[in-house]
C-alpha cells in the first residue's frame, strides 16, 4: 500500500524564503470560517439531517469530475450507476461501482479531484493508505460505516467543517420545499437558496414552453404576455428572497445582452413560445433577459452572477440517455466587452447593481474581464471556475487580473460543488494558492508583509461575505 501524500507545504513555492512567508500567511487564515456562497449541494441534506447512505452515493454519483475522467477512459456511465433518462439499465450495486472507481484511481494524479479526494479520505475519515484496487472494499465498508454515525450527519459536518454559510442553487420553478422545512429553525441563517431562472429564460431548452406555462400556474400571472412574464419572475424572486436568497445565477451559453423595445420583446416572447424559434431568436431572448434581470437586481438588490462560456451537453448521445450536468460540457471562446455593452449602457452606472462575472475562457482575463471590473463599479470577478478550479488555474487568474482589477474587484473563492465533503479541501487549496501568490509579492517588495496578511484575510473570508451581501 502507498501512503496518501498530503504534505504540510503542498502548493507552496519551491524556494525556502517565499515558502516560509506563504506558510505564515496560510497559518493566519487556515482556520477562518468557510463562506460557500455558490454551490449545488442538496438542501434536503440540511433540512432533514439524515445520514448519507454509502461511499458510492457520496463520492461518485454526484461528482461529474470523477465520472468524466472515468468516461474518458472508456468506462460507461451505466457502469458507474448513473441513472438513465430513457429507462435503460445502470449498475445498481454500489460496491461494484466503488471497486471500479478504485481500480482506476491511478487516472487522477495531477488533477484537483485527486487532491480533493485524498484530503477528504485522510482528514475527514482518517484513512492513511491511498485508495487502490486492493483496499477498495476496506475503504468502502469503513466509509459507509462511518457515515452511519451521528457525527457524519450533514449538520454535524457543517459544524465540523466550520462552514458559516452555504448557498444552494434552485431553478425558478422549484417549490423550495426543503428550504421551507429549514425556515425558522435557525439553520435558515446558514443554509440559503440562490435563484437560477435558466429553466424559464433559456428558450433553447426542450422544456422551455412547458416551463413558462408552469411559471404562470405557480404565480397566477399571464406568462404568455411580456408584462405578465416579467411580473411572474419578480414574484418568484421575492419568494426566493423570503427563503434567504441574496443572489441570482445565470448559466447562459454566452454573455450576450440586448436592449429591445417593449413591442419587440412582446413579439420575441410570442415567437419563442411558438416552439418554432431559431437559434438566433433564442439567443436574442436570453440576451434581453439578462438585461431585464439586471434591472430587477437594481430593484431588489440581489447580486447577479453570470456564468457564460460552456457548450452544454456537447455529447448528444449522452445527453439523450442521461440528461444535463453529467460531465459532457466543454469550455468555449466568450466575448464580454461587446456582449455586455447593452446591459452596461442601461444599468452599468446604477449604484444598486452588483454583478459577478465568471469565465471558462482564460484568454479574456487580462484583455476583457480585468479592465471591465477595473472600471465599472457594478462588476466584480468571480474566482477561477470549473475547469480552472485548480492550483494552476487559480494562479493564472491572479497573475492575469490583479494588475488591472486589483484584489478588491474580485470576490474571494466559491466552491461551486455538489460534493459536500470536498468543500473544506477546495477552500484549503484556494487559501494556499492565494497565500503563495501574496508571498511572491512580499518577496519582490511589491506589498508589505502586514498588507499581505490583510489581503489573505480578505481573499479567504471577507470578500465573499461582502460581495454576496451575507451580513
Amino acid at each position: 500500500m502507498k501512503p496518501i501524500l498530503l504534505h504540510e507545504d503542498r502548493l507552496f513555492p519551491v524556494d525556502e524564503k517565499t515558502r516560509g512567508i506563504a506558510r505564515e500567511l496560510y497559518q493566519s487564515v487556515r482556520d477562518l470560517p468557510i463562506i460557500s456562497p455558490h454551490g449545488h449541494t442538496d438542501p434536503r441534506w440540511f433540512a432533514y439531517d439524515e445520514n448519507f447512505g454509502n461511499a458510492t452515493e457520496l463520492f461518485i454519483l454526484p461528482d461529474h469530475y470523477v465520472f468524466r475522467m472515468l468516461y474518458s477512459q472508456g468506462i460507461t456511465l451505466e457502469q458507474l450507476g448513473i441513472r438513465r433518462w430513457d429507462g435503460g439499465e445502470s449498475e445498481a450495486d454500489p460496491r461494484k461501482i466503488w471497486q471500479l472507481f478504485a481500480d482506476h484511481y491511478y487516472l487522477f494524479p495531477g488533477t484537483p479531484s485527486r487532491m480533493w479526494l485524498d484530503t477528504v479520505f485522510k482528514n475527514v475519515f482518517g484513512l492513511t493508505d491511498m485508495l487502490c484496487s486492493d483496499n477498495a472494499m476496506d475503504y468502502y465498508e469503513f466509509i459507509t460505516k462511518e457515515l452511519a454515525k451521528p457525527e457524519y450527519k450533514p449538520r454535524a459536518l457543517m459544524d465540523r467543517f466550520n462552514i458559516e454559510l452555504i448557498a444552494t442553487t434552485e431553478g425558478a420553478l422549484d417549490p423550495l420545499t426543503h428550504h421551507g422545512a429549514i425556515k425558522g429553525t435557525g439553520w435558515d441563517k446558514r443554509v440559503i437558496t440562490t435563484f437560477r431562472p435558466d429553466d424559464v429564460v433559456d428558450a433553447s431548452r426542450e422544456d422551455f414552453v412547458d416551463n413558462i406555462a408552469k411559471l404562470g400556474d405557480i404565480t397566477g400571472e399571464d406568462t404568455t404576455s411580456w408584462q405578465g412574464y416579467l411580473a411572474a419572475l419578480r414574484q418568484r424572486r421575492q419568494v426566493f428572497r423570503e427563503h434567504g436568497a441574496t443572489a441570482t445565477d445565470h448559466g447562459h451559453p454566452t454573455a450576450a445582452t440586448a436592449d429591445l423595445s417593449a413591442a419587440e420583446c412582446e413579439s420575441l416572447l410570442a415567437k419563442v413560445l411558438s416552439g418554432d424559434s431559431s437559434a438566433a431568436e433564442q439567443e436574442l431572448f436570453r440576451a434581453q433577459m439578462l438585461t431585464e434581470l439586471a434591472g430587477m437586481s437594481v430593484e431588489d438588490g440581489m447580486v447577479m452572477q453570470i456564468h457564460p462560456g460552456s457548450f452544454r451537453n456537447h455529447n448528444e448521445s449522452l445527453f439523450k440517455k442521461f440528461g444535463r450536468d453529467k460531465g459532457h460540457d466543454i469550455p468555449m471562446q466568450t466575448d464580454y466587452v461587446n456582449a455586455l455593452k447593452p446591459l452596461l449602457n442601461k444599468y452599468g452606472n446604477e449604484a444598486n447593481l452588483n454583478i459577478i462575472l465568471f469565465t471558462l475562457d482564460e484568454t479574456v482575463y487580462a484583455r476583457e474581464l480585468a479592465p471591465l471590473a477595473g472600471h465599472y463599479p457594478c462588476l466584480k470577478l468571480g474566482p477561477a471556475w470549473w475547469f480552472h478550479d485548480s492550483p494552476e488555474g487559480m494562479l493564472r487568474f491572479r497573475h492575469n487580473v490583479t494588475e488591472t482589477a486589483g484584489f478588491y474587484n474580485t470576490v474571494g473563492f466559491n466552491d461551486d460543488t455538489r460534493a459536500f465533503l470536498s468543500i473544506p479541501a477546495r477552500h484549503d487549496v484556494a487559501r494556499r494558492i492565494d497565500c503563495r501568490f501574496l508571498a511572491q509579492l512580499v518577496v519582490e517588495h511589491r506589498v508589505a508583509d502586514w498588507e499581505a496578511a490583510e489581503l489573505a484575510q480578505q481573499l479567504s473570508y471577507n470578500l465573499a461575505k461582502n460581495a454576496y451581501k451575507l451580513g
